[in-house]
């Protein structure tokens, strides 16, 4: 069994107020002038991505399909992944910190893997409906690793998984509250649609969503227990709750980090009430070790969403997992005629997502991918860390392992509280936009500018190479 991927907990008290300094300093970023030079070299180096998003752009909302991608000045058309490396339609490397929003611990497109999807389809179609093999034995491993997980239902997105979690916790429990984590994003549905990313934001974000789908949900802010047992002890008096949503590092794979002893607090604050516990693990399942997040902090939630890994950054990357209890909530075959929670979806469990997934957790078992994707968490944080000090920036980083977090422009920790929240709001996001595209003209590329997910495939020599292109920028930015 592998080890886990962090070495060390974060101080989140040191970290919040940092970041709350950073929210209330200056913006410190690029200038007009060092922006156009910027743009000026995706005009000269990535003329084949801009004909792309061009014609993208004629059939597709946007231009871009992925909310992860970078847009400024355009998308850039990637046309290989490998290791650690994507490499665009014009020819440039680029070292991958995106990794399609955290999948490939192993790095991008692990031969071993690939070589058991091509012999899968020398002699089977990537869908059949039917059963395969690979279903079970991908059922009985993640069972293995997260031992809470006595049954498992695959599905085809984290999003999807997160409503079979909510309505399996309604069937199971018979009440109809739901209660989030402020800031935390878990999938597009309806009913979490609220309270995206900056915390205390409610329905911000659900436009063309009515109303009553979201009069069940409600969310505290992050950490704050005194909230969350207000809110059950309100809702006990209207039905009660019937789940708590936490992201267990955090809102936003930690984005705002909870201390390490909030899952288990918030444990017993949910059998206090008789709700059920779900822990979304969608990013840490696996990538903080094999164990999940579960493993680490030592609490066993009543059901668990996956996404992304479980698949290996094959499609079809979701499912839900939880005590035989609760998963006998889910419908199965056509008979099930209203006694059940009703899941399903045509292509989930495909045998080429079950056998990709299986076998990336064999592969990152067999070569602790956690411990070495944290320890090059760990590496470029200490390293983005020295540089921040030494180019005198009131930037904040941290990490989780390999969850890296870079917080340069604070537009997650703004309050909606403020009266100059809007102000605020367009200037930050814009920073964070052009911070992106500058690490990217350098040759990494990020999740938005402010995340980082390492794999073990980052090596030394990798690491070296992105922090000497985060000096590249940050050595831009003009002094206080």
């Amino acid at each position: 069994m592998s080890s886990y991927g962090i070495s060390q907990y974060p101080d989140v008290e040191a970290i919040d107020k940092r970041i709350e300094t950073l929210t209330h300093s200056p913006i410190r970023t690029l200038t007009a002038d060092q922006l156009a030079e910027y743009h000026a070299w995706y005009e000269q180096h990535t003329p084949a991505s801009k004909q792309a998003a061009a014609d993208a752009e004629a059939v597709i909302p946007g231009g871009v399909q992925h909310n992860l991608a970078l847009n400024d000045p355009w998308p850039l058309a990637i046309t290989r992944a490998e290791g650690a490396y994507l490499h665009d339609a014009d020819g440039n490397r680029y070292v991958d910190f995106l990794q399609a929003g955290g999948p490939t611990v192993l790095g991008s497109n692990p031969p071993a893997v690939r070589a058991k999807v091509l012999e899968l389809l020398e002699h089977c179609g990537p869908v059949t409906g039917m059963l395969h093999p690979a279903e079970t034995q991908l059922a009985k491993l993640i069972h293995d690793f997260m031992p809470a997980v006595h049954k498992f239902r695959m599905l085809g997105s984290g999003t999807e998984a997160v409503m079979a979690a909510i309505r399996a916790a309604r069937a199971h429990t018979g009440k109809a509250h739901i209660i989030k984590v402020g800031g935390a994003y878990h999938g597009w549905s309806d009913q979490v649609v609220y309270g995206l990313r900056i915390p205390g934001t409610g329905s911000l974000e659900a436009t063309g969503i009515p109303a009553p789908a979201l009069s069940n949900t409600a969310e505290t802010a992050p950490g704050d227990l005194d909230a969350l047992r207000a809110l059950l002890a309100a809702n006990a008096e209207n039905g009660g709750t019937a789940a708590v949503l936490v992201e267990p590092v955090g809102p936003e794979s930690g984005t705002h980090p909870v201390t390490r002893e909030f899952n288990a607090q918030v444990r017993d604050l949910c059998d206090e009430f008789g709700s059920l516990l779900i822990f979304d693990e969608v990013v840490t399942g696996f990538r903080l070790g094999m164990g999940g997040a579960q493993g680490y902090y030592g609490v066993t939630p009543d059901l668990t969403v996956f996404g992304k890994c479980v698949a290996g950054g094959y499609p079809g990357a979701g499912g839900v997992g939880g005590s035989d209890a609760v998963m006998a909530s889910y419908a199965g075959g056509l008979t099930a005629a209203g006694q059940r929670a009703l899941t399903g979806g045509t292509l989930s469990a495909n045998p080429l997502s079950c056998t990709a997934g299986y076998h990336t957790l064999l592969e990152m078992d067999r070569l602790d991918a956690p411990a070495k994707a944290g320890a090059a968490g760990d590496r470029l944080r200490a390293g983005l860390d020295a540089l921040i000090g030494k180019h005198d920036l009131p930037y904040v980083t941290y990490n989780f392992g390999s969850i890296v977090h870079l917080h340069t422009s604070g537009v997650l920790h703004l309050s909606l509280s403020d009266p100059e929240f809007f102000d605020k709001l367009g200037p930050r996001k814009d920073m964070l936009e052009h911070m992106s595209m500058a690490f990217a003209a350098e040759g990494v590329i990020t999740l938005a500018g402010s995340r980082i997910y390492t794999s073990m495939a980052d090596t030394d020599e990798v690491l070296d190479e992105a922090l000497a292109a985060f000096e590249r920028v940050f050595a831009k930015i003009p002094a206080a």
